[in-house]
Parts: C-alpha cells; structure tokens; sequence
C-alpha cells in the first residue's frame, strides 16, 4: 500500500473517501484512533492508503477533490 494523503482535516478526509468509492478505490484510513488518544485533533494526523495499482488514479481524484 502507499501513502495518497496525510491530513488534520476532517473534511477533506471525508470528502475524499467519498470520492475514492466512487471511483471503485479501496482505501484505509489509518492513525484514526492515535490522533484521538493523543486528545489532540490536530497532533496526529490520518494517512489515507490505497493499493499500489491504484495509486496514479487516486491522485487525480485527489487533485480533483482539493480543487474543490
């Protein structure tokens, strides 16, 4: 797997795993549960995954979302 985003943004994240599932992306959210332990929003933040093969078309949703 490899790393499309790291974000603090809530938003954004959402958004985009929106947009990722639409496209038929699998992606995984990880450090969800760090950055709330941490008692931080901002301290930690989420990293979105997707598989290998699927990396170049995630990162033009991801162009086509921060666009937005």
């Amino acid at each position: 797997m490899k790393e499309l985003l790291r974000t603090n943004d809530p938003v954004l994240l959402s958004l985009l795993m929106a947009r990722l599932k639409d496209a038929a992306i699998e992606a995984v959210v990880l450090d969800s549960h760090m950055s709330v332990l941490e008692g931080s929003a901002n301290a930690i933040p989420r990293r979105v995954m997707v598989a290998d093969d699927d990396l170049a078309r995630a990162e033009r949703v991801l162009e086509e979302t921060e666009q937005t």
